[in-house]
């Protein structure tokens, strides 16, 4: 029986929300040509699209907010978030930028060249797609156990070591630009990566001179699951086990709209001070603006820094992960397939099982993300078909490993009887599941397009 953690905090402030009816939202649906990015924020009563930026932040990062220094070169906040990824994650060398995607705009075109790879455990939307803008070929290596979401394994994230130095025997070291440990693993339902699969591909990057890199957009849900499910580590603390993760790569990226909880920030980490981390300054400065403040106002830098800090509290992050899990107790206890056992941000349903009948190309995740908007007002996500962009030779349409629909947790958000209302509401769908038909495409751009595609229902 599912049973909810007790949130380690109390409620401040509150935002109301718009209770719509079923009309309202089918017509909301078709003006947003049944892309759920296309929906307006007050016709969704509960949002689940992501948990970037969607967080509520804390008194403290609301008091740093107010203090925050704006000077445009050389601010407090800038120092301040200096000393705290070093406390935290163990580097010295560290370039703020606007978000997630601006961290890849900034280092990988330093890594990759065209007619490379980049080979990762699972490549995430936004980091495909800077793959792609490199002219460089993405390839994914995640664990079998993966595929399977019916597999009780504790790290489903983690790197396919052996099929990594095979393809390095096949294709060549020097034809792969970067090895990318993606923690959580969002793609493959934000699951976790083991510290022993880190340091084991590490040691393979190192053997053939491949930078590693890694998306630490959940770094700490990451070591939370590492503290609570591998042998060995139950007794280290999360600072602890965040620096030994850190100290196996050459360089990370990372949303901080996620593990840091703030509404915008990013970061790009370079272990050593040297040419990488002068070549990531060089290019922040026209993409982002000087490297004291890179894209942020100072009041961002403070609660940054402040959420850093945050993010890494066990007792928050038990919280954190015992509401994920408690969504994921309803939805299995009452036979919906999912990624088991649930991950750290999201739910997400294996839509390839509750809709057998739609074809891949005709999009199931996101036919029942659709569904779902429509039942009960909740917006959630396709992870499948739908975010894989068209060859770019054949105009053809790859069809994903997994077909997820995600359901993302903001971070100290919703509460119980909210999760109670996103089951009940997919159960529903489930048990009436033959009757959704599938979505084609009516028109999309050439990279990135489930973000802005237009869409038609097939019924």
């Amino acid at each position: 029986m599912a049973r909810y953690v007790a949130e380690p905090f109390k409620i401040k402030a509150v935002e109301p929300l718009t209770l719509t009816t079923r009309d309202e939202r089918q017509q909301y649906l078709k003006d947003a040509h049944y892309n759920l990015f296309g929906l307006r924020s007050e016709h969704v009563y509960i949002d689940m699209l992501s948990d970037s930026g969607s967080g509520a932040m804390s008194d403290r990062q609301w008091a740093g907010i107010m203090t925050g220094d704006e000077s445009y070169a050389g601010s407090r906040g800038y120092y301040r978030l200096r000393d705290a990824v070093q406390e935290v994650i163990g580097y010295r060398m560290m370039q703020p930028v606007h978000q997630g995607r601006a961290a890849e705009h900034v280092l990988y075109p330093n890594l990759l060249s065209e007619g490379q790879y980049s080979v990762a455990n699972m490549h995430f939307d936004t980091t495909r797609g800077h793959v792609a803008l490199c002219r460089a070929t993405p390839k994914d290596l995640v664990v079998s156990e993966a595929r399977d979401t019916q597999a009780q394994a504790p790290f489903k994230g983690n790197m396919d070591v052996p099929a990594l130095r095979e393809f390095i025997g096949t294709v060549g070291a020097d034809r792969i630009g970067v090895i990318i440990m993606t923690i959580t693993n969002n793609t493959a339902g934000g699951q976790p990566v083991s510290l022993a699969n880190i340091r084991e591909t590490a040691e393979v990057a190192r053997e053939h001179g491949i930078p590693l890199v890694i998306d630490a957009a959940r770094f700490a849900e990451n070591a939370y699951f590492i503290k609570t499910r591998e042998p060995g580590q139950t007794d280290r603390s999360i600072i602890d086990i965040t620096h030994e993760t850190f100290s196996y790569a050459d360089a990370f990226t990372m949303s901080a709209k996620k593990d840091a909880i703030v509404n915008i920030g990013g970061l790009v980490g370079v272990r050593e001070d040297g040419e990488l981390f002068r070549k990531v300054q060089e290019l922040t400065v026209p993409y982002e603006g000087f490297v004291t403040y890179g894209g942020l106002a100072g009041r961002d830098l403070e609660a940054l820094a402040i959420g850093l800090f945050e993010g890494v509290e066990f007792d928050y992050l038990h919280y954190r992960i015992g509401q994920v899990a408690y969504l994921g107790g309803l939805l299995r206890d009452a036979g919906v397939p999912i990624q088991d056992p649930p991950g750290g941000h999201a739910i997400f349903i294996d839509a390839k099982r509750v809709l057998p009948h739609i074809p891949y190309h005709q999009f199931p995740a996101q036919a029942l993300a659709l569904e779902l908007y429509l039942e009960a007002g909740v917006r959630g996500c396709d992870i499948g078909s739908f975010m894989l962009d068209p060859d770019p030779v054949t105009g053809e349409q790859p069809e994903s490993e997994m077909e997820f629909t995600r359901l993302c947790l903001p971070r100290r958000v919703y509460t119980q009887a909210h999760l109670d209302v996103v089951a009940e509401a997919i159960i529903s769908i489930r048990d009436r599941a033959e009757a959704i038909s599938g979505y084609g495409i009516v028109s999309q751009p050439p990279v990135l397009r489930h973000f802005t595609a237009r869409l038609r229902p097939l019924q």
